[in-house]
């Protein structure tokens, strides 16, 4: 009997050493490694998009470029279309997708996500001179262009649109523009940006969702040091006043008050 629980007690001391670095399995071979690797989209400004010399920029690369720093890596950038982040992930192409992946239940089950590091509205976006759509029920069987597995085309289709499959927020305001589609839904703070730099683009808002959505680092589960690393990350970055700035230069104002 002794030697039995004794042999107990031997295997719970190695399963209570081994968890710990199982734990942190993810986050061991990042900091081995020296490199932070975020899968984004380079196609979906202000978020993560392609400046004028090509640099790969945004809100978003701003702030995966501040957590990796924080932890004491180097970000590596690897982009891939919308519908292909998640099975990056999956794949361990990389570490955490950061391109404004909305927090939903079906992802959690799945996935770890960090705190939110933004909260803005679903907007429906047509040409100026349509006068067919102005709610978000008046897409029923209408074209609306759509990342086909993004909130906003499940959204989309939960409406009865048909959807039309697009890169990115710029490709889906191009066929709204050029009326190969008839709409879209997608972020607020996009929009905004996108008129900033086109105002003269012949588009507007025509509904808004009350409903306020959040995005954070997604993350593979089973690993809550990097979790609570990035969170630390984010945290602190609010606290000194860096994600102020960050979020002032895309938007002109602190988009998280």
């Amino acid at each position: 009997m002794k030697k039995i629980l004794s042999l107990l007690l031997a295997g719970a001391t190695a399963l209570a050493i081994s968890a710990p670095g199982y734990a942190g399995k993810d986050f061991d071979a990042i900091k081995a490694s020296g490199v932070f690797k975020v899968g984004t989209e380079g196609t979906y400004p202000p978020f993560t998009y392609h400046d004028a010399s090509n640099k790969l920029t945004g809100f978003d690369v701003d702030i995966a470029r501040e957590i990796a720093q924080r932890l004491n890596v180097k970000p590596e950038f690897m982009e891939v279309k919308w519908d292909g982040l998640i099975a990056g992930l999956d794949a361990k192409r990389f570490d955490a997708v950061i391109n404004q992946v909305g927090v939903t239940p079906e992802r959690a089950a799945k996935y770890s996500f960090s705190i939110p590091y933004t909260t803005s509205q679903v907007v429906l976006i047509t040409r100026n001179n349509n006068g067919d759509i102005k709610t978000f029920a008046d897409i029923k069987g209408k074209r609306s262009a759509q990342s086909l597995t993004s909130n906003y085309g499940q959204l989309a289709t939960s409406y009865g649109a048909n959807l039309v499959s697009t890169d990115g927020f710029n490709q889906a305001i191009d066929l709204v523009v050029t009326g190969r589609a008839d709409a879209t839904l997608n972020d607020r703070l996009s929009f905004l940006d996108f008129k900033k730099q086109r105002p003269n683009a012949p588009v507007r808002i025509v509904a808004q969702q009350a409903d306020a959505s959040k995005s954070a680092v997604l993350l593979r589960k089973g690993d809550a040091e990097l979790v609570e690393a990035v969170n630390k990350a984010l945290q602190e970055m609010k606290d000194d006043g860096t994600y102020a700035r960050i979020s002032e230069k895309y938007f002109g104002v602190d988009i998280s008050k």
